[in-house]
């Protein structure tokens, strides 16, 4: 991980001032390096609870939307052109502001950042609920995604200065990733249920009494971190603009994609304006003294080497979800309903694998040893699938392959999340969660953008030399189209699988989470 000395250039010179019991609720702790110099807090467990279930909360609204869009669709008589923006707005706001959010949870305090977000959330929620146009739901899910960007590095950055010793955080870890890797199944169940029984509102309104009453206990349950005047530096302006500006026209572009192709000329401008700009943000973060992403942080080659896997897994696991969905509904003719419950053994396994086997290997083995196997596990799910015809039974096709992605993610994602903010300074925790998550939302959208198109440019080849009338035609054009391009999703988990290799060289050590902070503020003290 990155030496100690990194961060004390960086650390202030004075003493931390310890906050007046006044302050926010939770026991007192000081205003900057605290969470590292306290004895554990013996709520942090009640506090696992509720940053899961905010975590869950976003992953799986970025797919709850999903099986309700074509009601919504017909309700509020949106175009077919414009339908695209209830998935997109939210995807683009979320993306491109995540970095920023990060660090104002480091500057401000994550305690403060994290209720924040869920109340912002849980009001814009309500509002697409209340949609009485396009227009209206679009700036709604704008807005959810905006306070998803400040929630999710911050239930992060919580997480990993709440459980410092090496064994509870394993556990806290496994819990996290298997919401992360299973969350946007359960979206698709949750939204199957909603859609089917109540209404494509209820798919919206449902966030706000959680993420309420998430708030109230996050309110009394989680540690204060509350970071004073005196201990705080200026945010950076001009990799706010260039770091956000870039992330939001690359998760534009790939949005874009899905309708307009590759070759069109707003996809490829978008494209390549947003590479230019992180290029230039990653130029101005080296000389800028308080940076809005600390370059070091992405030096280290195993949290670059983690981020990279899960966004390559996520590239891969969002196109299967796309794939799958379609394919049951429109070719199987299975209800919103069913649809949704078919996606529960593959949820099963990740929680599964994640909580359960990959929590308690972690600590034991090298990272690599588990990341590395699970995404081969989860290439042979991919390799299965390449042989779905129009009539495959799900016990005998779907569901083996499910349960292999299942286990082969959930091995994936708890060890890189664990890595991504393991040994990281507290005031940089914001930033370093900010890294993670924009690789798997930057992932989500190039994944749903490249396979979709893929698959329908297949189909579409598929199909010219074919009677495209024919209804079973139809089906089997679209069912080769998806065949093809899990074959690609299982090329990107095999590539993947070779990056982590290659990268990831982490070797956990007794004590390793908390010693190495544990020396690095006594010397930033001294």
């Amino acid at each position: 991980m990155i030496g100690s000395s990194v961060w004390l250039e960086r650390a202030p010179c004075a003493r931390p001032r310890p906050i007046p019991d006044s302050a926010e609720g939770g026991p007192p702790v000081t205003s900057q390096h605290a969470p590292d110099t306290q004895q554990a807090d013996p709520r942090r467990w009640w506090a696992l609870a509720v940053i899961a279930i905010a975590q869950l909360m976003i992953v799986l609204d970025a797919t709850i939307v999903n099986i309700a869009l074509p009601s919504a669709q017909h309700d509020l008589g949106i175009s077919n052109a414009n339908r695209q923006w209830v998935i997109t707005a939210y995807t683009l706001a979320f993306g491109g502001l995540l970095l920023l959010g990060g660090r104002i949870g480091d500057l401000f305090g994550r305690k403060r950042t994290f209720i924040i977000g869920l109340l912002g959330f849980a009001a814009a929620s309500c509002l697409g609920g209340f949609a009485v146009s396009g227009g209206m739901l679009f700036a709604a899910r704008a807005l959810q995604g905006s306070f998803g960007a400040l929630l999710a590095p911050s239930a992060l950055s919580l997480l990993s200065i709440t459980f410092r010793d090496v064994r509870e955080r394993a556990t806290a870890f496994g819990v996290f990733g298997a919401l992360a890797g299973g969350g946007a199944a359960i979206g698709l169940i949750t939204g199957g249920l909603l859609t089917e029984y109540l209404s494509w509102r209820w798919c919206l309104y449902v966030n706000g009494p959680i993420a309420a009453a998430t708030a109230l206990a996050a309110y009394y349950l989680l540690r204060r971190d509350h970071i004073d005047r005196s201990h705080r530096v200026r945010l950076d302006l001009p990799g706010a603009v260039l770091g956000c500006g870039g992330l939001l026209l690359i998760v534009y572009g790939t949005s874009e994609a899905v309708d307009r192709g590759w070759g069109d000329w707003l996809v490829l401008t978008s494209l390549c304006v947003g590479a230019a700009l992180l290029a230039v943000f990653a130029l101005v973060e080296r000389r800028t003294p308080h940076a809005l992403l600390p370059m070091h942080l992405i030096r280290d080659r195993n949290r670059a080497g983690s981020a990279l896997s899960v966004g390559l897994a996520v590239i891969a696991m969002y196109g299967l979800f796309l794939f799958l969905t379609y394919y049951m509904q429109v070719v199987k003719g299975y209800s919103p309903i069913r649809a949704g419950v078919s996606f529960l053994p593959m949820t099963g396994a990740i929680i599964l694998s994640s909580a359960g086997i990959g929590s308690r290997l972690m600590t034991r083995i090298p990272t690599r040893a588990l990341i590395v196997p699970g995404l081969l596990i989860g290439a042979g799910g991919m390799a299965w699938l390449t042989q779905l015809r129009v009539d495959s039974p799900y016990l005998g096709l779907v569901l083996p392959a499910e349960l292999l992605l299942g286990i082969g993610l959930g091995l994936v994602f708890m060890p890189a999340i664990n890595l991504s903010t393991l040994g990281v300074a507290p005031e940089e925790t914001g930033a370093a969660s900010a890294i993670i998550n924009s690789a798997q939302q930057v992932g989500g959208s190039i994944g749903t953008a490249l396979l979709n198109t893929i698959a329908a440019s297949v189909t579409a080849t598929y199909l010219a030399t074919r009677n495209p009338t024919d209804p079973l035609v139809q089906a089997q054009g679209a069912v080769h189209g998806y065949a093809v391009a899990t074959a690609v999703a299982m090329g990107i988990l095999l590539l993947a699988a070779v990056v982590a290799f290659v990268m990831i060289t982490h070797r956990p050590a007794p004590g390793e989470a908390r010693g190495r902070a544990d020396r690095s503020e006594a010397r930033a003290v001294a």
